[in-house]
């Protein structure tokens, strides 16, 4: 319940969609980079929600009146103690992975995997968390599409062009869409908590219409980046399309309650979907 296992996706797409480009471009899969790249994210991830779940329980965010998923330090299920211990030890192993991705991509993926754990740290916690702000689909768009992507693709290849940047952009964009879902739900009592996030400073329907900008433009975005050469690269995005359209709708239509809960794994299925689709362009026309 705590490492929230219905959204961990959002962390295997990037390091699994960037290994396949560097596969793509330059005929290089280096198999340990590909399994410590993925440690180093998962860990990351779960120790953020870990942490997350601990500090916002502790400081009594999420009472009964809480929408979303529910979070075992606010049950009692576990101590805000344990919970940051397990989060710490998530964090270790994703240093650890760091450490030895850091012998083949050198100091600069150390200094990276530090700072993406201190995001961590930092999401919830600090004088000035960034879950108290409106930027936190920006924080997530960052790490979980822009440096995720980008680094992993370096460790294999050893350069990174535009084109990888662009990428790194597009599976961020679901990921970003996932926190907004997150922040648009529970938009009432974060205003209580005293957050500021994009949902509460921007408002109910502009937040409903970032969402669907969000999906469309990552599929926009994917499009562009492949540009297949043949028309059945092209049709391929037709489902992805689909998708966006049919989840941007459907989030409009429902109420602030806990049934947009099911629109977090469903955005991440989409992101998974995206992804997919990269991969059937780029080979379909070769």
């Amino acid at each position: 319940m705590a490492i929230r296992p219905k959204t961990l996706v959002l962390s295997l797409v990037p390091v699994l969609t960037a290994s396949f480009w560097a596969w793509q471009d330059e005929a290089v899969l280096r198999l340990d980079v590909l399994v410590l790249a993925l440690m180093v994210a998962i860990a990351i991830q779960i120790g953020t929600n870990l942490w997350n779940d601990a500090v916002d329980g502790a400081r009594g965010d999420d009472d009964g009146q809480r929408l979303g998923p529910p979070r075992i330090t606010a049950l009692g299920l576990a101590p805000a103690a344990s919970v940051r211990a397990w989060a710490y030890g998530a964090f270790g192993l994703a240093i650890a992975c760091g450490a030895a991705l850091s012998v083949t991509g050198g100091w600069s993926m150390m200094v990276i995997g530090l700072l993406a754990v201190g995001a961590g740290l930092a999401y919830s916690a600090g004088p000035r968390p960034i879950a108290f702000t409106p930027f936190g689909e920006l924080f997530v768009l960052g790490f979980f599409g822009v440096v995720a992507v980008t680094a992993t693709y370096y460790l294999h290849v050893g350069s990174v062009s535009a084109k990888v940047l662009g990428l790194g952009v597009v599976i961020g964009l679901p990921a970003a869409a996932v926190l907004l879902v997150n922040n648009h739900r529970d938009r009432e009592i974060d205003a209580v908590a005293g957050r500021r996030t994009l949902a509460i400073v921007a408002g109910k329907t502009v937040t409903t219409a970032v969402y669907g900008a969000l999906l469309l433009a990552a599929v926009a975005g994917a499009a562009w980046i492949v540009r297949p050469a043949c028309a059945a690269g092209w049709l391929g995005f037709v489902p992805a399309a689909g998708l966006a359209i049919a989840l941007a709708a459907g989030f409009a239509r429902t109420p602030v309650s806990p049934a947009l809960n099911a629109y977090l794994a469903r955005t991440g299925l989409f992101q998974l979907l995206l992804a997919a689709t990269l991969v059937f362009a780029a080979l379909v026309c070769d």
